[in-house]
């Protein structure tokens, strides 16, 4: 698994929203440059990012964007599924019934084993919320050391 550039990107765009806005829509432009981030990708994610109920929008003189839930209330998975940034490790762990990639998973030893990686990825996105990327908690909230996040 990589992260692309579309999924970084929009979470940095986020976190700055995230840090920055305090009430006040804050312009692609303003992202862009000090994120130096193309506009017209930072308009591409955040179209999807919109509509994905992210983040919401004011037009006209003084409008840009800004977060549409709490911090405490969007998660990295959310941002990341919210521009289609996949979190699979292999194509057998994005199987489900709608497309099924691997018709043998029953009987190889490995599924398992790309199975838990990946669940324990999705765990770690779907539980990381902006708050505690902001607030500085990010790497000590995954402390390999303590007891597995799927226990």
């Amino acid at each position: 698994m990589r992260i692309t550039t579309k999924g970084r990107y929009a979470l940095k765009a986020i976190l700055y929203l995230a840090v920055n806005a305090q009430g006040v829509p804050i312009s692609i432009k303003e992202i862009s440059a000090v994120q130096k981030i193309s506009p017209e990708f930072l308009e591409q994610l955040f179209f999807k990012l919109k509509k994905a109920g992210v983040i919401s929008s004011v037009r006209g003189p003084g409008g840009g964007f800004s977060l549409a839930r709490p911090l405490d209330e969007v998660t990295v998975k959310q941002v990341f599924d919210a521009v289609g940034e996949g979190l699979d490790l292999t194509p057998c762990t994005s199987c489900n019934d709608e497309t099924p990639v691997c018709t043998e998973h029953d009987e190889c030893l490995s599924f398992d084993v790309w199975k838990a990686a990946a669940d324990q990825i999705q765990n770690y996105f779907g539980t990381l919320t902006l708050k505690m990327i902001v607030d500085g908690k990010a790497r000590s909230f995954f402390d390999p050391a303590k007891e597995s996040l799927g226990a």
